[in-house]
């Protein structure tokens, strides 16, 4: 945490400075704003930032998040915390990156209030029933839209193939499906390079005058950018102090058999893991909660997912959700409520404090990722291997919603999902099909596809 006791002042070659509330205001602006899953949330940063206010180039924009891919956590909100740390040094990015998920995290929280209260009336049923199906066609989209980008060769669809059979078939944990399809990209761009760097740094188009960050570096003001031992190790403890110093105490004073222990150690080890962006991690998630941990009904995990995607925020936020259920299910000698509050705290917290330790100690090394081949093959077989993994998120899904009974059976080594074909709801297949039609034909927006399933959920369940 260098640098913050300085003047929270960015220079700006348009005759004035980007001041610290000119930025909050700014940062207020883009969380309220941050809509529609990681897309749509970098392009609203890149209009405001890049086109609207000038405070950035395209180009280091484009690097900067380009560098974001590479980690583990939700690239937006990284995005956001790399550009502001750029502004305002370790208060800058602490500021971007904390307004980004603040708005999600209320809105979540009032609806996992609201959702474990009244879970039972019927109009509530209703509503997420009709979320149900436009979230599944939400998670046929991602496959859809991250294989385009992606899969542009055999390799890229045998990495795919084989992630998706590794964790739908073989119950692979998803961490070694990343580290392999990692090491396979890492060593496979020595043998072709032109098939296994698929995802490459994009172009940046020109900029005719230099913007407030790109002025300040230039000029060599931007001292909080120049990598030195000494200050990584500052950062590195302070930020790893405070992720693990209440997993320590919780641990401590409850045991490790605590749902409070378990859900801050499991939620730690989602951040760390969650390359490929959260549908992918979603996958995990909801194995690990809904069957191992047995927090909440698969069901239950899709309506977690309508808020998430239906809140400002990144989509990752759901953790909160799933914290939430299984603390107030589970947590001992606390109110239900207050314990599925406390434990919403505790998941957003091991969740993203991360996000702000790889911004802040790995943003001064930026520059020497740049162009660096034998990453970008392995984040693009990362990506490839998320195809997979997204794959059996929707297969997953598919087989939950539209069924209302699936059996698992195991037998040498292979886990296979069996749906009761007699407990079919075709009401479910049919708004899942529309959703989908609405958007891959009609390129209709996520939000009301949401909202009209939704409202679809509520007059079927009603009228029938």
């Amino acid at each position: 945490m260098t640098g913050s006791t300085q003047k929270a002042t960015a220079p700006n070659t348009h005759g004035r400075s980007v001041s610290f509330g000119e930025a909050f205001r700014v940062w207020l602006r883009v969380a309220a704003l941050s809509f529609g899953g990681p897309a749509g949330q970098i392009a609203v940063m890149h209009r405001i930032l890049v086109d609207e206010k000038k405070w950035i180039s395209e180009s280091r924009f484009l690097h900067a998040l380009n560098y974001c891919m590479l980690l583990p956590g939700p690239e937006a909100q990284q995005l956001a915390t790399y550009i502001g740390w750029l502004l305002h040094r370790t208060a800058g990015g602490l500021v971007a990156g904390t307004l980004f998920v603040l708005p999600g995290f209320i809105s979540i929280l009032i609806l996992s209030v609201l959702y474990a209260g009244y879970q039972e009336l019927a109009f509530v049923q209703a509503i997420f029933f009709g979320v149900k199906a436009a979230v599944l066609a939400v998670v046929v989209e991602a496959v859809l839209r991250i294989g385009k980008r992606v899969l542009k060769n055999s390799y890229m669809y045998a990495i795919a193939a084989a992630a998706f059979i590794g964790i739908f078939f073989l119950d692979a944990p998803f961490p070694l499906i990343v580290i392999g399809a990692a090491l396979i990209g890492f060593l496979g761009e020595r043998f072709d390079p032109d098939k296994f760097v698929v995802i490459k740094e994009r172009e940046a188009k020109g900029n005719s005058e230099e913007p407030a960050v790109d002025s300040m570096l230039a000029d060599g003001r931007a001292d909080h950018t120049r990598p030195t031992l000494g200050r990584a190790v500052r950062v590195a403890g302070v930020w790893l102090s405070l992720w693990f110093a209440p997993l320590i105490v919780i641990a401590a004073v409850l045991g490790p058999d605590d749902v409070f222990t378990r859900i801050g150690l499991f939620f730690s080890k989602l951040a760390v893991v969650t390359f490929g962006g959260a549908y992918a991690v979603l996958a995990y998630m909801a194995q690990e909660a809904v069957q191992n941990y047995g927090w909440l009904a698969p069901g239950e995990m899709l309506d977690g997912l309508g808020m998430a995607e239906t809140t400002p925020g990144p989509l990752i936020q759901v953790v909160q959700f799933v914290a939430f259920m299984g603390a107030f299910r589970e947590a001992t000698g606390l109110d239900p409520f207050t314990a599925g509050m406390l434990a919403s705290v505790l998941a957003t917290w091991v969740t993203f404090t991360p996000c702000f330790l790889w911004i802040f100690l790995g943003a001064p090394y930026v520059e020497q990722l740049r162009g660096n081949q034998s990453l970008s093959a392995a984040l693009s077989a990362i990506t490839a291997a998320v195809v997979g993994v997204v794959l059996n998120l929707a297969v997953w899904f598919s087989l939950h919603v539209v069924f209302a009974e699936v059996a698992v059976f195991r037998a040498y080594g292979l886990r296979l999902q069996i749906p009761a074909i007699e407990t079919i709801d075709i009401a479910s297949l049919v708004l899942a099909a529309g959703a989908l039609i609405a958007m891959l034909r009609f390129h209709a927006g996520m939000i009301p596809v949401l909202g009209v399933s939704a409202a679809l959920g509520v007059a079927w369940r009603m009228l029938a």
